[in-house]
């Protein structure tokens, strides 16, 4: 109890100092990358998103222990389209756990509205798959993927409330057929353990984000091939957290 209250003390206010302190040295480091990378915006500021997660792990590791596996192989074949389970409001600080930083998330339209970060995910062309729609997500995801950047969803749409894994939506799938880009399925585990969805108390966890093997789309055909390639991906997924439940 006494540390999860030492950790709830500390680590929200030194993520509040991270946040302004980070917004505050964008300006002039988003300047000095453009002019000597000549990277496009959306990729710097996919970088310093990934730095701001790298940050944030840094801040939370004297209370979680962070681990991961199986991420080389999907670092090989960029561009690919991530599919992760979702199980608290921390999963996407956690995606800095990635080696590689080119990911623009598919998120539904509320973080928009968090004004500290929506110029952020503006910049780094994240999708809204709530606003958009699936023809407006479909064609930015598909630009994205062409100019070599990867795209990362949450096809439970929203947090589990008890840890199952919840109904998949289509659009990773359909994306994945149209564009015969892979399909990384990655199992995160222990950020419910974190800040489970509905509390704001912190808790001691342990955190970990595995790669599985990736599933290619042309093993699918036909009308429901996105269908198939998303109960293949599930299915793939729903058995790793199963076997990590039973090996805690």
């Amino acid at each position: 109890m006494w540390t999860c209250f030492l950790m709830t003390l500390t680590v929200y206010p030194l993520l509040s100092l991270w946040t302004l302190g980070s917004m505050a040295v964008f300006p002039a480091a988003f300047f000095l990358f453009k002019f000597g990378t000549r990277w496009s915006t959306e990729r710097i500021v996919r970088f310093f998103i990934w730095i701001y997660g790298r940050g944030w792990i840094a801040l939370v590791s004297p209370f979680v222990r962070f681990s991961r596996k199986g991420l080389e192989k999907a670092q090989s074949i960029q561009p690919v389209i991530l599919v992760v389970n979702h199980l608290s409001f921390f999963d996407t600080y956690c995606m800095a756990l990635l080696p590689f930083y080119n990911v623009a998330v598919a998120i539904r339209s509320w973080p928009f509205r968090m004004y500290w970060y929506a110029p952020f995910m503006r910049m780094a062309n994240y999708l809204d798959v709530e606003t958009s729609g699936w023809d407006g997500v479909s064609l930015q995801a598909k630009k994205i993927l062409e100019r070599g950047g990867n795209v990362l969803f949450f096809p439970e749409g929203h947090r589990s409330r008890n840890g199952a894994l919840g109904r998949f939506y289509s659009g990773a799938f359909l994306l994945a057929v149209e564009t015969g880009r892979p399909v990384i399925p990655m199992v995160i585990s222990g950020t419910d353990v974190l800040l489970p969805p509905g509390r704001r108390r912190l808790h001691p966890a342990r955190i970990r984000l595995e790669a599985l093997p990736p599933v290619e789309p042309r093993r699918f055909s036909g009308p429901t091939a996105h269908i198939q390639l998303k109960k293949a991906v599930r299915e793939a997924i729903g058995r790793r957290l199963a076997e990590i439940r039973t090996e805690r």
